[in-house]
Parts: C-alpha cells; structure tokens; sequence
C-alpha cells in the first residue's frame, strides 16, 4: 500500500479544495460523511480519479496542516460502529478504508474511497455529486449523471487502478515481475527501468503525474506478490474449502490464495489435485493412482472462473469447493451466454485485458476450447457430465464423481446425451446410439437404454434428428437443438 504520508502530502499540494477530496477539521456528522462517500465517489469517476477522499486535519481553504481528533474506529451510532454503519447505508457497498497516520507531530485521519463503477454510490437511497466544494444531490444535475453512466460504459473494473502514488522500490515490491516474464517465456530485464517500461507497457502499472506509478487493478490481480497487500482487491482471492462428506456442514480446511491469479495459478492447481482422492480404479481403462477428476477439466473450469467473474461484485470472488462426491467451483457473476452453450459459443468475458493476458501465458484457451477439452476429460474419466448453472448473481461449474450409469438419475443422463452430441458435433461428428452406449458404458444388447435417453433429451429440446440421415433407425444420428 502506499505511504499514508505520500497521499498526505499530494493531497495538501493541491491548489484548491477539488471535487475529488473533501478537507475537514472536526466535522464527523455521520450523514455528512455518508453523503460526502457517495459524492466523492460519484465525482471521483466522473473526473477519472482512482479514489476520493476525506481527510481530517488540513484546512479547507489554507490546506494548512493542523491535525484532528476524530477516530472513525472509535466513533459509534447508537451500539453500532461508524465504518459498518455507513457500509449498511451505502449502495453498494463500496470498499472504503480509514487510514491514520500522525504526520509531522499531528493526527491525519483519512477516508480513501473507490470511485463508482456501472452505478453512481447512493447513500441512504441517494446519490450525490460534488459541485465544486459543496456536495450536492446527483438528480439535481442531470448532464453530470448522463455524463457519469456514459463512463460506466466505457472503463472496465481491469483499468482501474488498485493502488496510486507507488515508488520504483514499492512498484517491484509489491508486483512479482519475474513471474510475469516467466510466464511471457521472455527473458528478464537486466536493468529496474526496463522492467518498468515493460509493466508500463501491458498496463500493469501507470505513470503518476508526480513521477510515481499507480497499480491498475488487472496488474494486481494477476502478479500480486499478497492480495492483502491492494485493500480492494483481497477479497477477489481464490478461496479453496474441502468438506468432510457431501455437505457444507463440515470443514476439514479452507486456503486463500494470497498471491495474484497469474502468479499462483499453477500452486493453486496442484494444491486441489492434492486434496483428491485417487480411485483404484474407473471403469475398465484406469486402475490405481488416478485422481478422482481429471487435472485439465479442473485447470480449465478455475481459469474459467478467475476469467469470467463479475470484478465489480463486491465482497465475493471465486471459489473451489471440494466434497466427497463432487466439485463445485463457482463466481460472483452471471455468465454471458447461455450455459446450454458453454461448449460452442466463442468466449465472452467482462475481463478482455486480463483474459488476453492469461491466454499469452497460456493459463486459459485462447480460441475457447476451454468447455470442450473440460467435457471430453470427463467422457474419458467415465463420470457423470459437468452441471454447469447460474444460482443467483454466480456462475458455477460442478463436477461429479464417478457413478455407475445405474447410479445416475434421469436429469444427469440427459446432460450426459447432450454435451456428448454437442463435442461430437463441434468435433466434426454426429452422436448416434452407439456412440451415447460407449459414452455411459452401456451394454449392447441394451441399447433400448440408450434409445430412452436419446428420446428424453428430444423431448426436452437439447437435441434433434439429423435430417441428412437415412436408412435405419440404428444408423439415425442426432445433433444438439442448435446445430
């Protein structure tokens, strides 16, 4: 994080009080500072500022440096604490953070808050706007509003910035550069400013007009050394929780990854792989030392999740699930497809930086292959089809251990016939009877069994007779509802 005293001293520069920082003394109204939250907010992105800020302890005409009493931490409404008061009267609840500092002999005190991304920060059902040194309600000034959703539109949660006013030392502190050009297989730099300029090139960090570095948020998220280190990003970490029995009952433990994505991807992967289980045997292709799910159904189901999540949820991020029977893993974020079509749609993703970025280091598909290698490890592995769901505002991918076709219900048997029809189909063949009995291991002579399932998923929509087929009704193929 940078030195509280930096942002001390590049707040008291400023010429004038700005729309981005309100100064005070002693003035701890808590509907006052509740409104100024929403306000600095709001006026924070429409000037294109990482943060707003009040601060305590600097005059707001003379920007003299005199210090302040006021402790948020210790300040109460009724039982309740300031911070948590003004968080349940935020919409949404924005990440804000209260530095303290003694600077120069006397107390500073500061709120440093995130600015407003895809909706203005309301405070007790309002939004609120700065007006020069006045904060004033949003409504009241329609062409600022119109102004502020048109830049909701047009700048992604990655080119935000995590942290601002960084030095050289603290940049190559808190970013593992080496492990970025480790992953871009690129040599490293001999020299610090070559590595700079590099970051500066993808983005990573910016230039700060003080010849400092701002950390965007892609930069952060993927090669933090310690997501703690970026207060607004830690609870984007990747949280890994095993359960004693098919249940959320029971927790045997729970990792949070602290590094960022790019940077722990391969440590978190072999840390799930070494939860599981290893089944001496599945089917009649696998006998001993073979992991429950397949390593590259898991590799790309966690990609998938750290890629297409919903940044801008705050309080939530991605999460791997792990139970006897079954993996969930899931993110804040509604997908944007259909989940019917994980396996054919060209990828979407709220996140193009930060899903180029991890295509060039190969940790995801860059052609969108990711679903189809996913469902054709499981078809090897024999085990039930991945569920792929939408359960409020999260997306999550499930992934089932192996069952005998007996053993699954009428629901799973279905998925199975569909996600079959669709990888042979994008695969440049077409499901038949035969194929959907070697898929869930079914006997010959019961191909009435298959016959059932087939029918099932017709019934259902999922897929359809090829009309190009001819001939008998054990030569009939069939192709997904969308083919």
């Amino acid at each position: 994080m940078a030195d509280i005293e930096e942002i001390i001293i590049e707040l008291s520069n400023l010429p004038q009080e700005a729309e981005w920082v309100e100064f005070k003394v002693n003035n701890t109204d808590p509907d006052e500072i509740g409104k100024n939250i929403s306000a600095l907010s709001n006026s924070a992105a429409l000037l294109n500022k990482p943060f707003g800020y009040i601060v305590w302890g600097i005059k707001d005409d003379t920007h003299e440096i005199i210090g302040t009493d006021f402790s948020p931490r210790q300040k109460k409404i009724g039982n309740e604490e300031l911070e948590n008061w003004l968080l349940q009267a935020l919409e949404p609840k924005i990440n804000f953070i209260i530095l303290e500092s003694v600077f120069k002999t006397v107390k500073i005190t500061i709120i440093k808050i995130p600015r407003a991304v895809n909706t203005p920060v309301r405070f007790k059902n309002n939004d609120y706007i700065r007006i020069g040194s006045y904060t004033k309600p949003l409504r009241k000034y329609p062409e600022k509003e119109r102004t502020l959703w048109r830049i909701f539109d047009q700048l992604p949660f990655e080119k935000g910035v995590a942290e601002e006013f960084v030095s050289e030392n603290n940049v190559l502190e808190l970013i593992n550069y080496p492990k970025y050009f480790s992953l871009m297989q690129q040599p490293l730099p001999e020299n610090r400013q070559a590595i700079l300029d590099k970051l500066l090139s993808e983005n990573i960090i910016l230039r700060a007009e003080n010849g400092k570095y701002h950390i965007t948020n892609v930069g952060a998220i993927l090669f933090a050394k310690n997501l703690n280190d970026f207060s607004y990003l830690k609870r984007k970490s990747l949280r890994i929780i095993i359960y004693k029995g098919n249940s959320r009952v029971e927790t045997i433990k729970e990792q949070i990854g602290s590094k960022g994505y790019a940077a722990g991807f391969e440590g978190a992967i072999r840390y799930i792989n070494d939860q599981l289980p290893q089944n001496e045997q599945i089917g009649q292709a696998f006998r001993q030392e073979v992991r429950m799910y397949p390593e590259i159904a898991i590799r790309e189901l966690v990609a998938n999740a750290l890629i297409h999540q919903d940044l801008n949820i705050t309080g939530a991020g991605p999460m791997v699930e792990v139970f006897t029977d079954r993996m969930e893993i899931s993110n804040p974020g509604v997908p944007l497809i259909d989940t019917l079509r994980f396996i054919d749609e060209p990828p979407k993703s709220r996140n193009e930086t930060l899903a180029s970025l991890m295509r060039r280091m190969a940790i995801c598909e860059e052609r969108g292959s990711g679903i189809d290698k996913v469902i054709n490890s499981v078809e090897v592995f024999q085990l039930p089809a991945p569920d792929f769901r939408v359960a409020g505002l999260s997306t999550i991918a499930i992934l089932f251990g192996y069952r005998e076709f007996n053993q699954m219900n009428k629901e799973e048997r279905i998925r199975a016939c569909y996600q079959h029809a669709c990888l042979l189909f994008v695969s440049g063949d077409k499901m038949s009877n035969a194929s959907l009995r070697k898929r869930l291991g079914i006997k010959d002579k019961n191909y009435p069994q298959a016959s059932r399932i087939i029918k099932d998923a017709i019934d259902k929509g999922l897929i359809r007779t090829n009309d190009e087929g001819g001939g008998s009704k054990r030569d009939t193929s069939y192709l997904p509802f969308w083919a």
